[in-house]
């Protein structure tokens, strides 16, 4: 059996991680849309050891305690794609970046269209941020896990320190969120480390 797939809980709604051979392949949105990631068939697996560290690490970054991923992840996709899903995983936590300065990254400046096409079909949400990409102007723009969870999720690399305390402004971004909700802080200029949320240091 190649692929094997174990639901978890989280505090961004049921995940279904997926793992091919060794690797991390998937982590998919409880909501996701069908077909958004193309699969094959697989077999739930809850005590696949790949799939159970995937959990672990993940639990360590809700809760805090953990701000990268040590992985061996699989992507499958079109060489564009790989591209720009391998581009996400140099941003570091708790920063962003514009789609712009994704598509300069990977050579393609005039691509800045098809790095949100190759963004939104991201296989490996969280792990492969894609959460910490954002509208040039500041929107949040669309996510496939939903406006709410990206503003958890930034929100949560921002400073919070425990699940407990990100939990309370989870629940109030779900319900004041609009479709072009704005950062609180303006971007830092174009290929900068700065933190969207201010200096880390």
């Amino acid at each position: 059996m190649t692929y094997a797939y174990k639901l978890m809980a989280s505090p961004v709604g049921q995940l279904k991680l997926v793992a091919k051979n060794e690797s991390l392949a998937a982590i998919l949105w409880e909501n996701d849309k069908p077909n958004r990631v193309r699969l094959p068939d697989m077999a739930e697996v809850a005590d696949s050891p790949v799939l159970l560290e995937v959990e672990r690490q993940l639990n360590e970054y809700f809760a805090g305690t953990r701000d990268r991923f040590d992985l061996a992840l699989d992507f499958q996709g079109t060489e564009f794609q790989k591209k720009v899903w391998h581009a996400l995983l140099t941003i570091p936590f708790g920063e962003t970046r514009s789609y712009s300065d994704i598509a300069a990254q990977i050579g393609s400046a005039n691509a800045v269209r098809a790095v949100g096409a190759a963004n939104g079909r991201n296989p490996i949400s969280i792990v492969a941020p894609c959460h910490r990409v954002i509208g040039a102007s500041g929107d949040l723009t669309g996510f496939a896990g939903g406006l709410a969870n990206k503003m958890f999720l930034l929100s949560l690399e921002a400073g919070q320190t425990s699940l407990e305390a990100a939990a309370p402004m989870h629940a109030e971004t779900a319900r004041r969120i609009e479709p072009k909700a704005k950062t609180a802080r303006p971007l830092p200029g174009r290929g900068t480390q700065a933190s969207l949320f201010g200096d880390r240091s």
